[in-house]
């Protein structure tokens, strides 16, 4: 059953993961040839030009974009956030729907396994898959920087460690929001809408102090970017969140799932 489950979601994982090699890939390729003594002057002269608040809120004030690494520690990272919750929410949504939706689930009924059983497999895939597409990335990403140029290991291994925190809850929570539906049609909005709401609302609570209660209603704020670059550490207290949210949200799937009528 198990093995069925990976080889079902694997063309999914192989397609998310080729987008994100391949941005990388073209951003490693190309920054060295963009990057002259021209262009780095007037990309500082271009961040004086912003607000500082702004600049702090994609932690241009940390850190320069004149490097691949400098970028990678700015957008690049909120462009990894960001792929990494919509494939994560993605696949909550839809690794039990799909069976509902093309009637399999009939199928899997009849077979001799519980609904606990059918379920723990599905998580099982779909944790282990959102934490190889960060893995996978770091690794290649790593690979990437030891051969353009220097960068801060510490600090690297840090930051990839930071899209885990918000992709777990991110799948659990959205599994959990699958068992009230019942087709898989529309789902990649819902996806991408949560996804840019808890994402626009980290950014907006960097913007001002006045807002930056808003950092406690997105899932992002788990993934603190910001304070590895400063501090060189990840908060436990961020980790312990991220956990305790994923496992309530799988809990809360168990007792939902063996109420639903699947039929």
């Amino acid at each position: 059953m198990i093995k069925r489950e990976f080889k079902v979601n694997f063309k999914s994982f192989i397609i998310w993961l080729s987008i994100l090699v391949v941005m990388f890939l073209v951003v490693f390729l190309i920054y060295p040839y963009i990057l002259t003594d021209e262009t780095v002057k007037n990309l500082d002269e271009m961040m004086k030009v912003f607000p500082p608040d702004l600049l702090k809120a994609f932690n241009m004030d940390l850190t320069s974009i004149n490097s691949a690494y400098g970028w990678l520690k700015s957008e690049g990272f909120m462009f990894v956030l960001l792929v990494i919750g919509i494939y994560s929410s993605s696949l909550g949504l839809n690794i039990l729907l799909k069976e509902e939706n093309d009637k399999t689930i009939e199928y899997l009924n009849m077979l001799p396994l519980k609904r606990n059983k059918i379920l723990t497999n599905k998580i099982i895939v779909g944790l282990t898959y959102t934490v190889l597409i960060t893995l996978i990335l770091s690794i290649f990403n790593y690979i990437c920087l030891e051969i353009s140029g220097d960068f801060n290991h510490k600090e690297y291994l840090l930051l990839s460690l930071t899209p885990i925190l918000a992709a777990l809850p991110l799948f659990s929570f959205n599994l959990f929001l699958s068992t009230f539906m019942k087709k898989t049609k529309g789902n990649i909005g819902i996806s991408l809408g949560m996804v840019f709401f808890f994402y626009i609302v980290n950014v907006l609570s960097e913007l001002s102090d006045k807002v930056e209660f808003l950092k406690y209603f997105s899932v992002y704020t788990l993934s603190d970017i910001r304070n590895v670059i400063s501090n060189l550490r990840i908060e436990p207290l961020n980790m312990g969140t991220s956990l305790l949210l994923t496992i309530v949200f799988i809990i809360l799937t168990y007792i939902r799932y063996n109420k639903k009528e699947l039929l």
